[in-house]
């Protein structure tokens, strides 16, 4: 007989901006199980586009998260 199935593991929100969508962003841009490196990577374009934002009313996660929205399909098939 089989084992019985794995349980499913809670997605922890990241440690710098404490938001789970980070963290689903990052497990997907993730390469052969390096996490760091992926955070790495994605902490780094957080920082430049802080740096080249010129709306100071928005934050660079805020940025982050529009633009994925607009790539994101609006209508669920």
């Amino acid at each position: 007989m089989r084992k019985s199935k794995a349980k499913k593991r809670p997605l922890l929100p990241d440690s710098r901006f404490n938001d789970q969508l980070v963290t689903r962003f990052v497990n997907n841009l993730m390469w052969d199980g390096k996490k760091s490196t992926a955070f790495k990577l994605f902490y780094d374009a957080i920082d430049i586009i802080d740096q080249r934002k010129q709306n100071e009313e928005k934050t660079a996660l805020q940025i982050w998260k529009d633009g994925l929205s607009n790539v994101m399909p609006h209508v669920e098939v």
